[in-house]
């Protein structure tokens, strides 16, 4: 029995998103518009976070089918479950090693990242115990840290971490990248000091003895910001699920995938200076109708949205009042002809009306990747 409230995820429209993208790469940058540049960089796509909250099986295996050059997962263990989901492409896991349960990069064939020292030591000792020597070298992306500081090699330091993983007989470095701290600001002058910094530090590699073939650096923001950045793959992610990043404008065609929906269990009114919910808010100057959506901060909402942000019903704007709790939101629906069983959408579109994620991200002063990440387990999600 599913419950009143599902994501709906259109894999047709993720599908889409990135053959858009991809005509996105292949057109850009060509004084003709219909002239395709040559070798226009590969994508890379995003699944971690159960692929923004979309579902990573799923996703990850229509994204194959679309045509992507890779997937990239944060950690092992979503690697192990795209793997297991039947994924055949590679699979970079972006994420630390240095503690993890190394037995799924060999297991599963995953790709992993180095950006610490630690990391670089533990796998080159598991592949030297290793008696298959088929796996010999390991093949890895090199993660330099050009100014996030987070993760990866710094750039300034190079000369001093770098070596000894370059005399590793272990150790294959395919592909070298970074990641931009500000890639959404488009003032911040730390991106471009970023992607200067990260130049020099690809210039340098060989000198220590490394030669990666391949670079990549853009996220979904950075794609769209600086063709400079787009290297030899890029790594979208908020865009293959068709959003497009915070505070740029859509430069091509898009379908949101995830939509939200939910039914009414409840309608009652309710008299002039009265409230609802927790905390008795939203209290009314006059006689109001209610409506209760079995959907709650436990199913991803924020608990911001009371009265800041929008549900539809019968194709009409309501706003959440009163206090989004656990298992359910209230909706004011005074003046409509509403009933118990009436659908209501919480993110999509219901006849003409809409209502986008970076729609509610901005009214509760927050970011799209949150809300769709945290859509809720107990949410089932309906593919189409």
């Amino acid at each position: 029995m599913i419950r009143p409230t599902v994501a709906r995820v259109d894999l047709q429209a993720i599908e889409f998103n990135l053959r858009s993208i991809s005509s996105f790469l292949s057109q850009s940058g060509s004084a003709d518009p219909r002239s395709p540049i040559p070798d226009p960089p590969r994508i890379i796509a995003v699944v971690k976070a159960n692929a923004y909250g979309h579902g990573g099986s799923e996703a990850g295996l229509a994204l194959e089918r679309a045509g992507a050059a890779m997937l990239a997962c944060a950690d092992i263990e979503e690697g192990v479950v795209l793997r297991r989901a039947g994924v055949r492409i590679p699979i970079l896991v972006f994420g630390a090693l240095g503690i993890s349960d190394l037995d799924g990069v060999f297991e599963f064939d995953l790709t992993p990242t180095i950006s610490t020292p630690t990391a670089a030591e533990n796998l080159a000792a598991a592949v030297a115990r290793r008696r298959d020597s088929a796996i010999r070298p390991l093949h890895c992306h090199l993660k330099i840290d050009t100014g996030m500081n987070r993760l990866g090699f710094r750039h300034d330091n190079l000369a001093r971490t770098l070596p000894e993983i370059a005399r590793s007989e272990h150790l294959a470095i395919d592909a070298v990248y970074t990641h931009f701290a500000t890639a959404d600001e488009p003032e911040h002058a730390a991106f471009d000091r970023q992607r200067q910094r990260f130049d020099t530090a690809v210039a340098a590699l060989p000198a220590l003895g490394i030669t990666p073939a391949l670079r990549h650096a853009a996220n979904s923001a950075a794609l769209l910001r600086d063709e400079r950045v787009w290297y030899d793959f890029v790594r979208p992610g908020l865009l293959l699920y068709g959003i497009v990043p915070p505070p740029f404008a859509a430069t091509l065609p898009l379908r949101p995938a995830l939509s939200l929906h939910s039914r009414i269990v409840h309608v009652k009114g309710i008299r002039a200076g009265e409230g609802t919910g927790y905390g008795l808010k939203s209290v009314v100057d006059r006689p109001a109708t209610i409506a209760i959506v079995p959907a709650g901060y436990a199913d991803g909402l924020d608990r911001r949205m009371a009265t800041r942000s929008f549900m539809l019903v019968r194709g009409k704007r309501v706003p959440v009042v009163g206090s989004v709790c656990m298992d359910m939101a209230t909706i004011d629906v005074t003046g409509l002809d509403v009933h118990t069983g009436d659908e209501v959408v919480i993110v999509g579109q219901q006849g003409d009306a809409e209502i986008g994620v970076r729609e509610i991200a901005a009214a509760i002063g927050t970011i799209p990747y949150e809300l769709l990440c945290r859509v809720g387990t107990r949410i089932e999600r309906v593919y189409g």
